[in-house]
């Protein structure tokens, strides 16, 4: 058996996990999922959440667990777990970019997505009045995350969706060969991402080689659209 941590990218929650998560299960695994800092039931204010608050939290799951560990971050939940494995390498047995942003040292989110040559998180942005949170068009959040999912998933994640903590997406990871470059590294492309383009994926996965590649052909959210073969592609990490 081995135990995942699976870190959800922005404006989700943990409950992005619920399909995956029995799918892990049924293959013999354990699913660890938690809600970062200002997101899903977390109460952390928003205004106040940053990259340090994210890694703190993983950290104190990692801390929690007494073997080491697989950690799977989404989307820009691989800023966080980048954070957080520079803190704690020894606890992470490897690292699961799952259609996420895999940064160099010295890298933001933001300083990636400008690498993106067919961008559209960014563009469609809304920010809230105090400038500290942003959500997403409304009108564009279903083809930039969930095109290919169900419409009983649709309905599920946008009523879920809060908004999004905006300083921490302009901070650059500081980490070291050391450090997270110790920890190998999978990449989870999703070849029909429409949030996160697959020729910034593979950008992405040229600045930093990983072990190992596997491609889906799905959208931003595989753990919606197929749970079942992103619970076995995983499980042969494992």
């Amino acid at each position: 058996m081995t135990t995942f941590v699976l870190v959800h990218g922005a404006w989700h929650g943990a409950w992005c996990w619920h399909k995956l998560v029995p799918e892990l299960q049924a293959l013999g695994h354990r699913a660890v999922t938690f809600d970062l800092p200002g997101h899903g039931n977390d109460t952390t204010l928003r205004r106040k959440v940053t990259l340090d608050s994210y890694a703190t939290s993983i950290v104190k799951v990692l801390d929690s667990i007494d073997e080491k560990v697989i950690l799977a971050g989404h989307s820009m939940g691989g800023m966080a777990i980048t954070a957080a494995t520079e803190q704690r390498p020894e606890k992470i047995k490897a690292l699961v970019y799952l259609t996420a942003f895999l940064p160099r040292n010295g890298e933001s989110l933001f300083a990636i997505e400008e690498r993106n040559p067919r961008p559209s998180v960014p563009e469609n942005l809304v920010p809230a009045a105090n400038g500290k949170t942003a959500s997403l068009n409304p009108e564009r959040v279903v083809d930039l995350f969930y095109h290919d999912c169900s419409a009983q998933d649709i309905v599920y994640a946008t009523e879920h969706l809060t908004p999004q903590p905006l300083e921490l997406l302009s901070t650059p990871v500081k980490i070291t060969e050391a450090g997270f470059g110790s920890v190998p590294r999978i990449y989870v492309e999703c070849t029909d991402d429409h949030a996160i383009s697959i020729e910034l994926q593979r950008d992405m996965i040229a600045a930093s080689p990983c072990v190992q590649v596997i491609s889906l052909h799905t959208s931003h959210s595989p753990f919606f659209s197929m749970p079942k073969e992103l619970a076995l592609a995983l499980a042969r990490l494992a």
